[in-house]
């Protein structure tokens, strides 16, 4: 799913003043999904109204096509934060139609990973610089409100440090175990709890891809449960089909736990919150 990487855009000035957020309901912000979206609400609190396109927890966001309604929100927006990497590539077709467009920042391109998976929402060190890098823009945009900006950006950090931290502890009881996984999605947490993913890359690439897995691939990771190979399965649940089925049927056949990820939040559920119930999840399955 990866793709090229549409370029950060350095701090500017917003194609139009500023508005007071007392007068609009706040700085008008989009997001390309709902996780980038609570970021933004983190960091600019009542000072923002951000519009998040994606942000259905049932919807699969590889899908997604852009409507009028989107392109009219990008037209009034001061700021847009998009994921970047090839996962979202229709912000940055609507944000290069405008003639005046708005900062741009993309988490991928700040994430720097030097890897090739976009799904950088699960890098939580990517994560605090993505909201560093908002409130540093939202200052610029409105700086009358820079303080409180960077306030809200280091509470938000400091949560996300404590998940951090929480992960490390799970890699100092766990690092090297083995788990499966469907698609590449929570590469960046396993990695940071120094867990193994045994999963054939053939088998999570042809589940991202939507093409069939080769019987022999589907095979062998069929056996990474029934032999107790792995710890835990950690399942996408936001894009099935009948072989990551088969392959959830195998892990709760053999009693091995299955954690779920997604790539948006539920509805009603921040970042933190949401990361919190994972990483409680891994831990649960993966610590003994």
């Amino acid at each position: 799913m990866a793709g090229l990487v549409g370029l950060v855009v350095p701090l500017a000035a917003a194609c139009s003043p500023a508005p007071k957020p007392g007068e609009t309901g706040g700085l008008s912000v989009v997001a390309s999904t709902n996780v980038w979206g609570d970021v933004v609400n983190q960091v600019g609190g009542s000072l923002v109204s951000v519009t998040s396109f994606i942000n259905s927890p049932t919807a699969d966001p590889h899908s997604y096509e852009a409507n009028a309604r989107d392109e009219l929100a990008i037209k009034k927006s001061v700021l847009v934060v998009a994921n970047g990497g090839g996962y979202d590539d229709f912000i940055d077709t609507m944000v290069a139609s405008l003639p005046s467009p708005p900062p741009v920042l993309h988490a991928y391109t700040i994430a720097n990973t030097g890897q090739g998976n976009e799904h950088v929402w699960y890098d939580l060190p990517a994560v605090r610089a993505v909201a560093d890098q908002v409130a540093a823009q939202l200052e610029h945009i409105d700086p009358a409100h820079a303080a409180t900006f960077t306030a809200n950006a280091q509470a938000f950090d400091a949560q996300v440090a404590n998940l951090e931290s929480q992960v490390a502890a799970i890699k100092q009881q766990a690092a090297g175990a083995g788990v499966a996984i469907t698609e590449s999605v929570p590469h960046y947490l396993l990695q940071e709890a120094g867990l193994q993913n045994l999963t054939s890359p053939e088998f999570s690439n042809a589940i991202e891809n939507e093409t069939d897995v080769p019987p022999e691939v589907l095979a062998s990771t069929l056996a990474l449960f029934s032999t107790h190979q792995v710890r835990a399965l950690v399942y996408n649940d936001q894009t099935t089909s009948s072989q990551t089925q088969q392959v959830m049927a195998a892990a709760k056949a053999a009693g091995i736990p299955v954690v779920a990820v997604s790539e948006t939040l539920p509805s009603g559920v921040g970042y933190v919150e949401w990361m919190q119930r994972t990483i409680t999840a891994l831990r649960e399955a993966v610590v003994r």
